[in-house]
């Protein structure tokens, strides 16, 4: 069965985060959110989607932060997001069409 885990890092994400988890609502088994030290809203926003939120001090490393996102994913496949990108409804349900199908030859 493919399953899969979105892994994030966000920092001051208030404005499109909500929209980004929404449109991933189907596809995500799991949802992994690295906080990098918002001060705004973000963390309360995650939380409405997932209660796998992590902190991560900020090093200026962009690939520590990701490496450390990854390792906290715990499906069979990563999906990477940033917070101002949306799956568009027809990918999503393309998306959901595979994990379906993958389910049924089992």
């Amino acid at each position: 069965m493919i399953t899969i885990s979105l892994c994030m890092i966000v920092k001051n994400e208030e404005e499109s985060l909500a929209r980004c988890l929404s449109s991933v609502k189907g596809i995500a088994d799991e949802i992994n959110i690295v906080d990098t030290g918002s001060t705004d809203r973000t963390k309360e926003i995650a939380s409405q989607f997932t209660d796998r939120i992590f902190n991560f001090d900020w090093i200026d490393d962009f690939a520590a932060a990701r490496n450390y996102a990854f390792s906290k994913a715990t499906k069979k496949y990563i999906l990477w997001l940033d917070a101002d990108d949306i799956i568009k409804e027809k990918t999503a349900a393309i998306y959901s069409t595979k994990k379906e199908t993958s389910l049924r030859s089992r």
